[in-house]
């Protein structure tokens, strides 16, 4: 069917959001500005099947598609004018890099005559991002040529592709416009009408469809894990799109290779306990017990995707240098602590057994070869840690210690009524409905889920931005990820969300429901921990930093709800079942030098009494 124009920015225009939205896009976050008009009007078309958002704010609006990204796994487009408008988007660009998130970035730009003469609203806009896209170009000045019109086409096709394939990531696309701006006639441009061109649209975009990768082939498991008894599997930080499968090829080779799987907090392993039968989830509070640190020295590691956050595993790991194996299908190094490191190209589910090839019960040998396997389909086994199977001295010390240690953790905190805000990641762990979405921020609210984070079967979906570990974007992040989900909740502190107020503009555009579970201790908390803590001043003023904010008073400012919590009974009363739509903040008022001074005292005393327990065993285990 032949269309037409008014001017070649408006065509041009068209056949960029169509060429998207065949390929699959199905939102564009919009931030207001006069160089992007075509942009926003070409989105904006009720006829595609995009929902084009407007945001305010361009460091809350990249942020907010980054978070919409991660829940869908799919491209979000970011529009945004000429000028300083696209280098506010520069934090969520290095957290889309750093953390494999799908990202477009469509800056509008002046065209080349009018750049570097002052013209107002215009910098240099060419590699903007420096290197951390996963590709980027300038397009070409709007032209009505069919061989440009194929161009642009083409270049489109190309951006979605290297924002997915093979490692995930931002694509910026720099875009000229000249005036007109706005649909109407151009009278700059050669005197005809568009309709002339006999431009076909379902002509034009009929070989537009969808790309998939063929699957890597499969490798087999290498022998030297099958012959090692003193070996331990690390999942690590992971957001993954099918986490039961993922789950599932975990808890398969454990069960193979009969290694414990330590399980980050950030780690689908620990919403699926029933799946993974040596999960060990106390690991950084048994590590701290250096006697029992030393025997549980591995040989072999297998860590998939990025090391956990905790520093006692990093110390350990550093200190006892295994051999280790990193399982990751990207081309990135995922060691930063230089060890003996071999990387497999690969994901965990693209491992195979060799048919008939198991561990002999108390040896070191293998039985069998024949024709390699994938380690799926998901296997059910025993919910409870550690079943009463055969296990090596070396598997038992894990399990024993950690369902001591867990033992240890979970009489703490159910006597605990004050509100420490350690208590709160624990609890949320075991009372959420089941599927929620949940985003954690960074800072002490990660660090607390690693630390306490209960395993469940719970199916909660993890969200964080440990790409860069920064606290850009927090509510903005959690308000993508929400929308147009599952009701959704967020584990914050009070400066994280401070940091990004400016996502609640967000609120008239959001669909769908967001708890913010506020930790307020007046301050930076992390900070409570380290060495500097010891001097002030100037600890608090410039490290701890303390804001004095009413969050009553700025909740009712954007029209949020806020609720301040008293009780534990009554944060478990609002978590579940949660409301279907609109933002609330449930407030909890801890102190921040008491909440520091329990995690100095407690986190020792978990695994302080393994010593005597294990002591027996030793020997066993060190042979």
């Amino acid at each position: 069917m032949p269309i037409a124009f008014n001017n070649t920015n408006q065509l041009c225009s068209f056949i960029l959001a169509e060429t998207l939205s065949r390929l699959g896009l199905t939102c564009a976050v919009i931030c207001p500005g006069s160089r992007s008009t075509p942009l926003a009007l070409a989105f904006a078309k009720a006829s595609y099947n995009i929902e084009a958002i407007s945001i305010l704010d361009e460091r809350s609006a990249a942020f907010f598609a980054l978070g919409i990204a991660k829940g869908t796994k799919n491209p979000v487009v970011l529009i945004c004018s000429s000028g300083t408008a696209g280098a506010n988007f520069y934090p969520a660009v290095i957290e889309a890099r750093e953390s494999r998130v799908p990202l477009l970035i469509l800056t509008a730009d002046r065209p080349q005559e009018l750049r570097d003469c002052h013209s107002g609203q215009t910098i240099d806009q060419l590699k903007l991002y420096g290197n951390y896209p996963n590709w980027q170009t300038e397009l070409a000045l709007p032209s009505s040529d069919m061989q440009m019109l194929a161009y642009l086409r083409q270049t489109v096709i190309h951006a979605w592709e290297k924002s997915l394939y093979h490692v995930p990531g931002p694509v910026h696309l720099n875009i000229p416009f000249r005036d007109p701006l706005a649909p109407i006639p151009d009278a700059n441009v050669e005197t005809r009408n568009f309709a002339s061109l006999q431009f076909d649209s379902e002509e034009f975009f009929s070989g537009i469809t969808t790309f998939s990768p063929t699957p890597q082939s499969p490798i087999p498991i290498p022998q030297e894990w099958l012959q090692s008894q003193r070996g331990i599997i690390i999942a690590g930080v992971a957001q993954v799109h099918h986490p039961k499968e993922y789950c599932s090829a975990i808890a398969q080779l454990s069960l193979l290779l009969k290694f414990p799987v330590l399980a980050e907090g950030l780690s689908p392993v620990r919403n699926y306990a029933d799946l993974n039968p040596y999960l060990i989830s106390t690991y950084d509070l048994i590590l701290r017990n250096h006697q029992i640190s030393q025997q549980l020295a591995p040989e072999i590691v297998i860590q998939i995707g990025e090391l956990p956050t905790s520093k006692q595993l990093r110390t350990w790991l550093n200190t006892t240098q295994p051999k280790r194996w990193i399982i990751d299908s990207s081309d990135q190094n995922l060691d930063p602590l230089h060890g003996k490191t071999i990387h497999l190209r690969v994901s965990i589910e693209q491992l195979t057994v060799g048919e008939g090839e198991t561990r002999r019960q108390g040896d070191k040998g293998t039985r069998g070869h024949g024709e390699q396997k994938r380690i799926s389909p998901p296997l059910l086994v025993s919910p409870s840690p550690c079943p009463p199977l055969s296990l090596t001295p070396y598997l038992q010390l894990w399990c024993d210690a950690e369902a001591q240690v867990r033992s240890n953790v979970d009489k703490t905190m159910v006597t605990m009524n004050e509100l420490v805000e350690s208590k709160a990641a624990w609890l949320l762990s075991q009372i959420l409905p089941p599927g929620t979405p949940l985003f954690i921020a960074n800072s002490m609210p990660v660090r607390d889920v690693e630390f306490f984070w209960k395993p469940n079967n719970l199916r909660v979906r993890s969200h964080f931005n440990r790409g860069a570990n920064g606290i850009d974007g927090t509510l903005s992040t959690a308000l993508g990820i929400a929308h147009r989900r599952q009701s959704s909740v967020m584990l914050t502190g009070d400066l994280s969300l401070l940091h990004d107020t400016n996502g609640f503009l967000i609120r008239n555009k959001f669909v769908g429901h967001l708890t913010i579970v506020l930790i307020n201790n007046n301050g930076g908390g992390i900070f409570e921990m380290l060495p500097i803590a010891q001097f002030d001043p100037p600890f608090e003023e410039f490290f701890a930093t303390p804001q004095d904010i009413d969050f009553a008073q700025l909740c009712a400012t954007y029209g949020v709800e806020h609720e301040l919590i008293t009780s534990w009974d009554k944060l478990q009363q609002k978590l579940n079942p949660l409301p279907s739509k609109g933002i609330r903040v449930l407030e909890l008022r801890t102190n921040r030098k008491t909440d520091a001074k329990w995690r100095q005292d407690n986190l020792p005393k978990f695994a302080a009494n393994l010593v005597n327990k294990h002591a027996k065993v030793k020997n066993n285990v060190e042979t």
